[in-house]
């Protein structure tokens, strides 16, 4: 299954999946629900506010989130099975004491995430699956990213004139 992606498509879509601003964005609406746009910046106060935008931009542009009149941000059902992942992600970390014994969970998610995507791209690499103390979270990762395939895509690079 993760022929279905190359080393860079995973380290990428891993890097922007673990970015904390989004993480943080994910997991409030996750924990709490639909966030008023007028609230957004208070509820996620420890963010800049430019880091809360390009959390709420990367969020639409890959269909995690949406904006819903008179409700405000909420997760699509890819946004919410995204805040799952992250959700398993992090209790694997808590269990192996990852990265330290006392981490916050965007540390752990994060963390994680890196491990993954090294594992994933050796993987990719040489064709096989390797057994490794990741247990189910490679599998939940590469289902999560076969069906959300905007995630793993790199930037068409731009024309030179």
């Amino acid at each position: 299954m993760t022929t279905l992606f190359t080393s860079a498509e995973l380290h990428r879509a891993t890097a922007l999946l673990a970015s904390p601003p989004l993480v943080r964005l994910i997991t409030e609406i996750d924990d709490n629900g639909a966030i008023p746009p007028r609230r957004l910046a208070g509820i996620i106060s420890d963010l800049s506010r430019h880091h809360l935008c390009c959390a709420v931009e990367t969020a639409r542009t890959h269909g995690l989130v949406r904006s819903v009149p008179g409700v405000g941000l909420e997760l699509t059902e890819t946004g919410s099975a995204l805040a799952d992942l992250y959700d398993a992600t992090a209790r694997w970390a808590r269990r192996h004491n990852r990265p330290q014994p006392v981490s916050d969970f965007t540390s752990r998610v994060r963390h994680t995430f890196d491990l993954l995507a090294a594992s994933l791209a050796t993987d990719a690499l040489d064709g096989s699956r390797a057994e490794t103390d990741l247990g189910g979270l490679c599998d939940l990762m590469l289902q999560w990213l076969a069906g959300n395939p905007q995630v793993t895509a790199l930037p068409e690079p731009e024309p030179v004139a």
